[in-house]
Parts: structure tokens; sequence; C-alpha cells
């Protein structure tokens, strides 16, 4: 069962380190259409081509007006005819060769009508497929601040929903503007080069029809902007309840939080009416202008005629004409909605792919095959925006190979380390190496591939314990596999399911327990066999057994790798290497164990506190 890939954007407890920083992109002011073909100049020769044919569709479109216009000359004017004077005398041969240039005509419409539909169409769904995978692309490279103030419901909004608004109007609307556009300058190439004196009757109501269309645009485009940014916080909030199903639950706020989304969903509601309201305006009042030019068209023209100053045959091309060219535009009102619509989402698409990335990637390549593991922190100062620093002048030097033990209460800066050394932020001063090398310096990729990380909030995809275990490591045999699962005592419970290592497993591992997922986790980091091994309270959700089982496997797979183990429980790190003790974002103790409980510090006072010799102080003191 194929991973769903838009759960990367799943948060664990490394992000949720409250932040006000979010990645905005610069103002821009252009318009939305040329943001969009800046960002699909593979596609522009395709594009071409789809404005072709639809011009070429339309040109062709229009010429039976022109072979009915020629018919009606043939039989009022006979040998006299328009036909007649290119040498064709016999009336029936005329009518032979009208008939002829009218097949031809509709084979030619109608295959450039199959040439724009295939054109367009395909367009829109190769513009759609590429936009939302530079999208999703660019999200993954953002810093984790920026989700911070994005909910994941209104960044699928954009990446769903606002890019298949946008493939709609490419599908239909973008054809149908440009048709209007070629009718418009046909028809009034023909009306001055037949009869420049009714040529400007027919074209009166055009400005009238263009001043009106630029007008609805303006005062539709912030209306179709709210739309989107209804249905964006419509969507995350109905994405937040899916996600807390279990919270609503338990708390009985079914009715409370069914007000809300019909709080949002009314807003979206209103917010489209007042667009409606506009949009649905547009072709009533242009059908009024355009009946103008109509009647002026069919009474001038006709008096012509009756006065002999036009040819029958010409007047008769001259309305259908203006029958072509007006009746078209009663249909602006739709397009324009649909364009507008567009537009809105393209800059709301737009505006994230622009989002500048503030952490920016190395270019020096790590095998992690080469890795020793040694980390130092030299010197490294970081804090929050708008917060005090958690670290001030920090250094930490850990040798390779080392199984190092980080403890302290809540706020000491135990996960800011785990944060700082992923890259998940960057430290406003000092420097973090591996192996000496600083890892600002490091291909991203490459830095996180070297290290493996197993996080107290655990995430399974919805797929089997397999495909979970194996995640990241996709190249991974079964049996490397279940040799994982055996290192992290998970093999066993594994075989008591349904359907073994295939059981699939739901939506974030909820048919799980805590522990289960916490050891399935925890295969999966061995399983991708980095040098560097991150714990961070790794055996908080597993009981006494499975800690016990867990720390036998611990003790085997720490050898020949640097190893840090954040610990709630101190058991855990007992028989680290070193324990570094934090506090206010200082190291206060360092040593073994047996050295720091017989100190008497911060660290035996916690070791007491756990083992139940400091009666009266709850286990809150750490996290």
């Amino acid at each position: 069962m194929a991973f769903r890939a838009l759960n990367r954007l799943h948060l664990n407890k490394l992000a949720l380190n409250p932040t006000t920083i979010v990645s905005q992109p610069p103002e821009d002011n252009r318009h939305p259409l040329k943001r969009l073909f800046s960002y699909a100049k593979g596609q522009r020769r395709r594009v071409w081509m789809a404005v072709g044919a639809s011009i070429l569709n339309k040109i062709f479109d229009l010429a039976p007006p022109a072979l009915i216009g020629a018919a009606v000359d043939v039989v009022v004017e006979r040998e006299d005819s328009l036909i007649a004077s290119l040498g064709v005398v016999d009336v029936f041969d005329q009518l032979i060769v009208l008939a002829a240039a009218t097949v031809v005509v509709w084979g030619l419409e109608s295959a450039f009508q199959y040439a724009h539909s295939w054109l367009w169409r395909n367009l829109a769904q190769s513009i759609q497929h590429e936009l939302r995978l530079e999208a999703y692309g660019h999200i993954q490279e953002l810093e984790l601040a920026y989700f911070h103030e994005q909910s994941s419901g209104g960044l699928m909004s954009i990446l769903n929903d606002d890019i298949n608004q946008l493939e709609r109007f490419l599908d239909t609307g973008a054809n149908d503007l440009i048709k209007v556009m070629t009718t418009a300058v046909v028809v009034s190439i023909a009306f001055f080069a037949l009869a420049p004196g009714v040529a400007w009757m027919a074209m009166l109501p055009i400005p009238f029809i263009l001043w009106g269309s630029f007008k609805f645009q303006k005062l539709l485009a912030p209306r179709y902007a709210e739309v989107r940014e209804r249905v964006g916080l419509l969507n995350g909030q109905l994405a937040n309840n899916l996600s807390g199903i279990a919270t609503i639950k338990s708390f009985t706020t079914e009715d409370y939080e069914k007000e809300r989304i019909a709080a949002e969903s009314d807003a979206y509601r209103q917010a489209n009416q007042k667009a409606i309201k506009l949009s649905s305006a547009f072709s009533p009042l242009i059908r009024m202008v355009i009946v103008v030019g109509f009647v002026a068209t069919l009474v001038y023209g006709g008096h012509l005629v009756l006065e002999d100053a036009l040819a029958v045959g010409t007047y008769s091309v001259l309305v259908f004409l203006t029958q072509r060219l007006l009746w078209p535009l009663t249909r602006l009102g739709q397009t324009f909605d649909q364009y507008q619509r567009a537009m809105a989402s393209t800059n709301r698409v737009m505006n994230l792919l622009e989002t500048p990335i503030h952490i920016d990637d190395g270019d020096r390549a790590l095998a992690p095959a080469d890795v020793d593991g040694a980390l130092v922190l030299d010197d490294v100062t970081f804090a929050y925006p708008e917060r005090e620093p958690i670290l001030e002048g920090f250094d930490l030097d850990i040798p390779a190979g080392a199984t190092v033990g980080i403890v302290g209460a809540t706020g000491s800066g135990k996960t800011t380390l785990i944060n700082l050394l992923l890259r998940f932020y960057e430290p406003q001063a000092g420097r973090i190496t591996i192996d000496g090398a600083d890892i600002s310096q490091l291909q991203m990729s490459d830095l996180r591939g070297a290290i493996g990380l197993v996080s107290q909030s655990v995430f399974l995809f919805h797929g089997t314990v397999r495909e979970n275990i194996a995640y990241g490591t996709f190249d991974a045999t079964d049996a490397q596999v279940e040799e994982a699962a055996r290192a992290a005592e998970a093999d066993e419970f594994i075989r008591q399911l349904p359907d073994g290592y295939d059981t699939v497993v739901g939506e974030r591992g909820e048919t799980l327990s805590g522990g289960q997922r916490q050891r399935l986790s925890i295969a999966r980091a061995l399983l991708k066999d980095p040098p560097i091994l991150i714990f961070d309270e790794a055996t908080s959700a597993v009981d006494n057994e499975t800690e016990a089982a867990i720390q036998r496997s611990l003790n085997k797979v720490t050898e020949d790798r640097t190893t840090l183990i954040i610990a709630h429980r101190l058991s855990t790190v007992r028989n680290a290497d070193f324990i570094v003790v934090l506090d206010d974002g200082h190291i206060v103790e360092q040593g073994r164990h047996e050295a720091l409980v017989a100190d008497d510090g911060l660290y035996a006072r916690l070791w007491r506190v756990q083992t139940g010799e400091l009666e009266g102080v709850g286990e809150t003191v750490l996290v």
C-alpha cells in the first residue's frame, strides 16, 4: 500500500516549540498570469500551440456567415455574383463551389476544435501536476517555523483546491477568452472591409462591454480572494477536527465543533454569495448593451439595402457576423467569474512558491559510511523569536562512538539541541560540527541521512507494518526489516498481529498501542543504520518490561556509533558513557551515573525523586 505523501507535513515533537517567525513571500505586484507563466516556462510551446488552435478554430467557425452571404449573393445576383467574378459563371457550378468550400471549412473547424480541446485539457493537467509537485517540494524545503502559523488543512487547500481551480480555468476558460478576442478582431476587420458605414454601429457596444468587463474584474477580484481565504480556513478547521476526533469524543464536544464548522462553512457561503451577486449581474447588463448594436445593424443595414447602397449578400453577412460578434460576449460574465476564481487561486499558489527559505542547503557531501560521529557544539547561542536565549555560549564535546545521556528540567534546552543538530533551526551564534565539518556547509540530505531519530511523538503512516519500518530505507529486504524489528524488541508482537508484518496500521498508527508504535519507530531508525542515533524520550510510552527489553537492545545497537539519549527515566541513561545535566540552557553537571549520584547535585536529587527517596516531589520535574 502506497504511503500518503502529504503525510510528510506531520510535525512531530521537535516542531512544537512556539515561535512567531513566519516566512512571508516578498510582495509581488505582477499580474497572476505573469506569475503563473514564469513558473510554466517548460510549457510555453504547448501554450502557444493551444492558443493557435483556438484562434484558427474560431476563424473557421466565423466562415459560415460569409458562405451564407455568398450563397445569397449567388441566388440574387446569379452571373453577376462575387464568385462569378472569379471565373465560375454558371450558377449551379457556383453553388457546387460553395458546397465544397463549406465542407472544407467545417472540416478544418472540426479539426482545430479537436486540437484546441486536446491541447488545452492536457496542458491544464500538465501544469496542474507540475505546479502541485513544485509547491509540495517547496513546502518540504521550508523551515519548521513556517508551519507554526500554518494549518495543514490550509496548505492542503492550496495544494489541492486552488491548483484544481486553476486547472478548471485552463481547461475551458482560457479557450473561451481567446475565442472572444479572436471574434472581435476578425469581425471588426470584416465589417470595416465590407461596409464601413455600418461597422461603427455594430462596434458601438464594444467599448462599453470592455469597460464593464474590466470594471467587473476589479470588483470581483477581492471578493474571490476572500472566497479562497475562507475555503482555506474551512479546510484547516476540518483537518484539525479530524485529527483530534478522539479528543472531541472524549470531551463530548461534537455539537460545539459542529457549530464551529457551521460558522466557517457559512462564512465561506456568504463570501461566495457576495461574489455571485456581482458576477450574476454581468450578463444581463451586457445583453442590454449588445441588443443596441444588433438592432442598429439590423435597421440601418436594411435601410441601406432598400436604398441600393448595400448588397443583399453583404447585408446577410453583416447581420450574421453581428450576432457572432456580440452574442458570445454575453457569456463573458461566466468566463470572468471562472477567471477571477482562478486568479485568486493562482495568487495563493504563487505566494506559497515564493515564500523564502531561510535555512540554505550546504554544498558539501557527507557519506554516512565515512562518518565517525564526533559532535561538537562550540559557543552556540540560540533563542526562539521574541524570547530570551535558551542556549547561550553553549559548549559540548561528544567523542565519536560515545553514548551520552542528556537530562534536565522542562525548558532546559534538551530538545533544542536536537533541533539544532538536525538543522531544523539555525543558531544565532557559534557552530556545530560533525567530525570537524560545520553542519551548515553540509548537504541537508547527507546530514540528516547520517542521523537516526527516535522521537517521543511517533508518527506512523497509513500502510503495513513492514512499510512503516522500511520508511526511509526503501531498498531494505524483508530479512533486514525483521532483523531491525527484533533488535527493537518488536518482532514478537508484530507476529501476533492479524497479518503479521503485512498488517495495515491505521492513519497515524492509531490501531497500535503507544509502546508498540514506539518500538516500530525504534526499528525504523535501526534499519537506517546511521552513524549517529538520537533517542528523544524513546521509552516514555512503554511499560517497565518493554523498557528493559529496549534497554537490552540499546546496549547492542549503540556499539560503534554515537548515541544521544534524552531521557525522562534516568534509568534509561544509567549505563551511558557520560551524562550531561542541563539547567536553564547550561551544562551544570557532567559525568557517569555513579559519580553524579555521589556528587549530591541536581542529578542526584532527580534520581532520588524517581527512586522514591525524596518524598513530596512528583516526577514532573523532568520532561
